[in-house]
């Protein structure tokens, strides 16, 4: 089993080496990831520049290490086009910190395994609810069980599952939910400044205040629970498609027929 590793806390993140620690009896382990943290940047690709990677001496013996300059969906790039070949599985973590509800559409963390769910490769992402997490064994404990269930061939290809865990030890954590995201009612927040030279803006994010119905991550991880929430790439709101069906007819006058 071939298993590349990634994230966007950058390639010496404690969490990262968590996770090969644990995923390296499992088969050939290869680690490509930012070189400095690249969080909240999404999937975002670059195209307008090069993108550098260079092999470096990894804190765990034996195991290929790449840092990219670039974000984590580049360094998935990279790996899977130029770099890793044949992989089966790829893990993007474990991350410190949650990638929770609607927040997951900013995360470097899932913008990472993004890339290999297009590519028809199982991925997952692995959070822990802690900025300064140094407790992964719940997280690691979780993805070595993950990793045996896709090498046994019990999840479907492609799939892309997002796993939060509170930061919790094991025994503390009360049980696995599968999930559905929550959703956010907050603004970001836009502070000004000048220094000296133009105007600024500092964009800051405030305490959200999150829906908490049973059945959503945040439920679950509030709850001290792992929450397990499959993620897809259509996101066609099927509601409001029905709902405004009539639309086009609405429109068409917009473009009248051309007269024979």
């Amino acid at each position: 089993m071939k298993i590349l590793i990634t994230n966007d806390d950058g390639i010496y993140a404690p969490g990262l080496w968590a996770a090969v620690e644990v995923l390296e009896d499992m088969g050939e382990v290869v680690v490509v990831a930012p070189d400095r943290e690249q969080s909240g940047v999404g999937a975002s690709v670059t195209l307008n520049s090069p993108v550098r990677s260079v092999e470096v001496v990894a804190p765990l013996e034996g195991i290929h290490t790449y840092a990219v300059e670039g974000t984590p969906a580049d360094s998935v790039i990279v790996a899977l086009e130029a770099l890793v070949q044949n992989v089966d599985l790829l893990v993007s973590g474990i991350n410190s910190g949650f990638n929770l509800g609607e927040d997951v559409l900013v995360s470097g963390t899932v913008g990472a395994v993004l890339q290999g769910y297009f590519r028809g490769i199982p991925s997952l992402a692995v959070s822990v609810g802690s900025l300064h997490a140094t407790d992964f064994r719940a997280a690691t404990r979780l993805l070595s069980a993950l990793a045996h269930e896709v090498a046994e061939g019990w999840l479907p290809r492609p799939v892309l599952l997002n796993a939060n865990l509170p930061p919790l030890a094991p025994k503390e954590i009360e049980g696995i939910d599968m999930t559905r995201l929550a959703r956010r009612r907050y603004a970001d927040t836009v502070r000004q400044g000048d220094d000296g030279k133009r105007k600024y803006y500092w964009i800051t994010r405030t305490r959200p205040a999150w829906d908490m119905e049973k059945g959503t991550d945040v439920w679950s991880v509030r709850h001290r629970r792992v929450s397990l929430t499959p993620l897809q790439t259509d996101m066609t709101a099927a509601t409001t498609l029905a709902a405004i069906e009539g639309l086009p007819e609405r429109l068409q006058k917009l473009f009248p027929p051309v007269s024979s």
